[in-house]
C-alpha cells in the first residue's frame, strides 16, 4: 500500500459545505456549515502530533494558552449543539493533559506559568464546568471528575481574591515573575470567577457558591467594573491606586462572561433582581451589534475592528459574547424574544465574511462588511463557529445540575452524519468516532488540498477511506 495516495484519497474524501450557503432557517444547513467551521478551526490544533509533552492541548504562537482553553470550550460546543462526536477524544486528551490540568488538577501546570493569569483560569474552568453540566464524559478513574476539577479552579481564585487594594477583587496575573498586570484588578478574571461561581451554586446547590458570587458581583458593581446606567462592562483598574481610575475600553467578551453569569444566578435563585441584571447585562452589550447606521444589529469588536487593530486575542472575543448570549436563553426566558434580532443578522454576517482562501471558506475579522476582509486566524475562525453553531440553541439541552449531573466514564459517542468526517485526533491511540465522508448535496463542497495530513493519525486516514 502506498501512503501517499491514500493522503491523497483521504484530501479527496473530506468535503465541507460553504459557509455562504447558510440557510439560518434549515437546521441541517447550519449544521453543515458549523462541520465545516469546525475542521477548520481544528486545523489549526496540532499539538497532539507534537513529540513536545508541553504542546498537547496547546496551540502554537501567536496563541496564548487561555485561548487553547477557550478552543475546547468552543469544541464542547460544537458537540453539544450539533451532536457530532469527531473531535470528542482530541478534546478529553487537551482537557486531561498533565501538562495543562497540573500536579493540583486545577489547570495550575507549571508548564505554562510564565503566561498563565487568572483570566486563563476562568476559560479552562469553563470549559470543563461545561462538560460536567453536560455529562460529557471523563473516562480517566485515576482523575478527579469534571464538576471536581472546576471545584478546584474554583479554589484558586477564591485563594487569590485581595482585600489588600480595592477593598477585593482578583489580579489579572499570579505570579511575581510575571509583573505585566500584576497590579490591575480585571473584568475578565473577576467576572470568569463570578460565572464560575454561580454556574457551581446552580450545578451543586451548595450556598458557599451562591454567596461567593454574590460577593464578586457586589464588588464588580461597587468598584465601577459594571456601569450602573447602561450595564457596560469596562476592562479594569490598577491596584496601585485602590482601583480610583476605572479603564472604560469595554470587549465584546467580557459583557458576555457577566451576561451568562447573572443569567445562571437568575435560573438558580428564582430572584427578579437577577433577571432584571440578565436582561440589563444582554441589552447593555447591545452597543456591540451596530458599527453602522447600514449595518444594524451585526456584532462586531467595538475597540478595534472600526480601525482594523485587533489584536490576536481581541480576534477571538466575538464568539464568547455569541457563546453566551445564546446559553442565558436557555435560563432566563425573557431573553429569548431577543436575541434572533441580533444573532441572525451577526451569523448571516459571519457565514458571508468566511468566504476566503483558497478554500473559499476561510473566515475574515468584520462580519458588518459583508465580505471576506483578509483578516484571518484561530479567532476569527472560532467567531464564526459559535456565532453559527449556537442558532441551534434551542434544540439543545439546558444545562444539567444536582443528581442529574453523572460522572460518566465509557465514551461511546453517537456519531451523526456531517459533511467533514477526516479530523485531527490523537496519535496516542485510533478512535471510534470518525466516519466516512459524506459528498454534500445541497451545498458546494471543495476539498482542501493544503491540509496539513501530519495532524492526522494513520487510523483516521484508513477511516476516511473506509479502509477499517
Amino acid at each position: 500500500m502506498k501512503w501517499l495516495p491514500i493522503v491523497a484519497a483521504a484530501s479527496a474524501a473530506a468535503t465541507k459545505t460553504l459557509p455562504s450557503s447558510l440557510n439560518i432557517s434549515d437546521s441541517d444547513s447550519i449544521r453543515d456549515v458549523a462541520a465545516s467551521l469546525a475542521y477548520d478551526t481544528m486545523s489549526y490544533y496540532s499539538g497532539n502530533t507534537s513529540d513536545v509533552p508541553k504542546d498537547l492541548g496547546d496551540l502554537q504562537d501567536p496563541y496564548y494558552w487561555w485561548v487553547a482553553g477557550a478552543l475546547w470550550g468552543a469544541m464542547l460546543d460544537y458537540y453539544h449543539l450539533t451532536n457530532d462526536p469527531s473531535y470528542n477524544d482530541v478534546i478529553i486528551e487537551a482537557l486531561l493533559a498533565p501538562t495543562n490540568l497540573g500536579t493540583g488538577e486545577d489547570y495550575m501546570p507549571a508548564e505554562h506559568a510564565d503566561e498563565e493569569g487568572n483570566d486563563d483560569l476562568f476559560f479552562w474552568g469553563s470549559a470543563v464546568l461545561s462538560a460536567a453540566e453536560r455529562n460529557f464524559p471523563q473516562p480517566n478513574k485515576d482523575l478527579p471528575s469534571w464538576l471536581d476539577i472546576g471545584v478546584n479552579v474554583f479554589n484558586e481564585l477564591v485563594g487569590r481574591w485581595d482585600t489588600a487594594s480595592c477593598a477585593g477583587g482578583v489580579r489579572w496575573q499570579i505570579y511575581a515573575s510575571n509583573p505585566n498586570g500584576l497590579d490591575y484588578k480585571n473584568s475578565v478574571s473577576n467576572g470568569g470567577f463570578f460565572q464560575l461561581a454561580a454556574r457551581l451554586a446552580r450545578a451543586t446547590g451548595n450556598d458557599t457558591y451562591l454567596e461567593w458570587a454574590e460577593k464578586v458581583w457586589d464588588w464588580s458593581y461597587d468598584i465601577g467594573f459594571v456601569d450602573p446606567d447602561n450595564y457596560h462592562i469596562y476592562d479594569g483598574a490598577g491596584s496601585s491606586d485602590n482601583c480610583s481610575e476605572i479603564n472604560k475600553y469595554s470587549f465584546t467578551y467580557t459583557s458576555g462572561i457577566y451576561l451568562y453569569g447573572a443569567a445562571v444566578m437568575a435560573n438558580h435563585t428564582g430572584k427578579a433582581e437577577w433577571a432584571t441584571r440578565a436582561e440589563s447585562l444582554f441589552d447593555g452589550a447591545g452597543w456591540f451589534f451596530s458599527p453602522f447606521e447600514n449595518s444594524t444589529n451585526v456584532m462586531y469588536e467595538a475597540a478595534c475592528e472600526k480601525v482594523n487593530r485587533c489584536s490576536v486575542d481581541m480576534s477571538t472575543f466575538k464568539g464568547y459574547l455569541a457563546r453566551f448570549m445564546y446559553q442565558s436563553t436557555q435560563l432566563v426566558s425573557s431573553l429569548r424574544d431577543k436575541i434572533d434580532v441580533l444573532m441572525h443578522p451577526s451569523a448571516e454576517g459571519a457565514a458571508k465574511a468566511c468566504t476566503g482562501g483558497e478554500t473559499g471558506r476561510t473566515c475574515g475579522q468584520r462580519w458588518y462588511t459583508g465580505a471576506y476582509d483578509g483578516n484571518t486566524g484561530l479567532g476569527q475562525q472560532m467567531c464564526a463557529l459559535e456565532a453559527i453553531q449556537g442558532l441551534l440553541i434551542d434544540d439543545a439541552p439546558v444545562p444539567l445540575k444536582g443528581d442529574d449531573i453523572k460522572v460518566i466514564r465509557t465514551t461511546a459517542w453517537n456519531p451523526t452524519e456531517v459533511k467533514v468526517k477526516s479530523t485531527p485526533t490523537s496519535t496516542s491511540a485510533p478512535t471510534a468516532t470518525e466516519t466516512k465522508a459524506e459528498e454534500s448535496e445541497d451545498a458546494a463542497s471543495m476539498a482542501r488540498s493544503n491540509l496539513v495530513f501530519a495532524s492526522l493519525s494513520v487510523s483516521t486516514v484508513l477511516l476516511v477511506l473506509g479502509l477499517v
